[in-house]
């Protein structure tokens, strides 16, 4: 019988302050779920409330439970970083010694000259830490008349690009993003360069999420991801996943548009309704496999959300999520294995609009296992450790 394990990121939901997140430029009081939960005058959770998430922290609207469904803990980052990528890549089994630089200033005036010639884009907007939302209303109309790209990054390790796709087609900016990502990965060390798409519409200035691309590093390789596909698993990757890796260690990658879209491709997916021959990356469907991971990142409570200080919307996305949630438990069976976790803090409570370093849930849910209290793990790379052993197969030393 297929041994199988879910993983569900809701991106940014951290539940704490690390001990080491003023190194990070962030304050004590940073806890993006407690906060949100505090402004929005308690969420309603029932299903992430059943299996203990608020056993974990005092959550406003969230109780703690005399039986969890779930074994529950809190998790450390190991990584100097507090990034999506790094995150990710954590949970995989790859730490970072050394952190991706970061651009407080914007970038180096080489790099933006060498840009420029290569792309051959005329020149460029912006050139500055900044939301997005932001940095595309103050320099679109500028945008129109020249063509220039708006470049911008943020607390994080990225270079962003935002075109109007009716300004700038969709294969220019991707063009453009290509050449940007190799001028970065000789001597500047940064993690993602990011297509940021977008139109304007009656509704305002609107960025078409479902046409972002990532452009990452290439990950080391030994990552749990990298071990599943060397044993001839599935490794499924919904929403932006297959872009965090670079295609590495994923067999089938699945876009989406929002949340709720990659809730419902969760869902297919794990009820094997999905159509494997359109999503392959390797030529197979790999139904015959004997192993599965179904990796998923809910992006909306991040980029729509935390980065732009509406914790408000945040708390909506995550009861949207558990309402979910109450029709995907039912479909884990004992050869399942379900971990909620998130993969950094963004608290739009706090002052910026950047993420925060903060601790995250560990929820870890199958019917073939009894739940119990999980001490703090002091790295996210113990997700790599329990999917290993969920599906018979060595964990690598420092896993966990």
């Amino acid at each position: 019988m297929k041994k199988r394990a879910i993983i569900l990121v809701i991106d940014s939901m951290g539940i704490g302050a690390m001990a080491d997140a003023s190194d990070f430029g962030d304050r004590e009081s940073c806890n993006t779920l407690a906060n949100v939960a505090r402004f929005n005058n308690g969420l309603q959770l029932p299903i992430l409330q059943s299996l203990g998430l608020g056993n974990l922290l005092d959550v406003m609207g969230v109780e703690k439970v005399e039986h969890p469904l779930s074994s529950h803990g809190i998790m450390l980052e190991t990584s100097l970083g507090k990034d999506t990528t790094t995150g990710h890549w954590e949970m995989a089994g790859i730490i970072l010694e050394k952190p991706f630089r970061v651009f407080p200033k914007g970038f180096p005036a080489d790099l933006m000259e060498e840009f420029v010639n290569q792309s051959a884009c005329g020149g460029y907007l912006g050139n500055k830490p900044a939301s997005g939302t932001e940095i595309i209303a103050e320099y679109h109309e500028q945008h129109l008349k020249l063509g220039y790209p708006i470049v911008y990054t943020s607390a994080d390790s990225v270079f962003q690009i935002a075109c109007d796709v009716d300004r700038v087609p969709l294969e220019k900016l991707y063009a453009w993003c290509e050449v940007a990502r190799e001028i970065l990965d000789t001597t500047y060390n940064c993690s993602r360069v990011i297509a940021r798409p977008y139109r304007s519409t009656l509704n305002g200035l609107e960025r078409i999420s479902e046409k972002r691309k990532d452009y990452s590093v290439l990950p080391p390789k030994g990552s749990i991801l990298d071990k599943i596909k060397g044993h001839s698993g599935r490794v499924v990757g919904i929403g932006k996943i297959n872009d965090i890796f670079l295609g590495q260690g994923i067999t089938h990658s699945i876009k989406t548009k929002s949340n709720k879209d990659g809730l419902i491709k969760t869902i297919l997916a794990i009820k094997n309704e999905i159509d494997y021959a359109q999503t392959s990356l390797v030529g197979s469907n790999l139904d015959d496999a004997e192993m599965e991971l179904i990796f998923t990142n809910l992006v909306d409570t991040d980029m729509l959300y935390g980065h732009r200080n509406d914790p408000r919307g945040y708390g909506m996305a995550l009861e949207e999520i558990d309402l979910y949630l109450k029709e995907i438990l039912p479909l884990i069976d004992k050869n399942d294995l379900l971990i909620i976790t998130a993969d950094h803090g963004c608290d739009p409570t706090e002052p910026g609009t950047d993420h925060t370093r903060e601790m995250v849930p560990l929820l870890i849910y199958s019917p073939a296992e009894p739940p119990i209290p999980l001490d703090t793990k002091t790295s996210f790379a113990y997700v790599a450790k329990k999917v290993a052993e969920w599906l018979n197969l060595i964990p690598e030393k420092g896993w966990g």
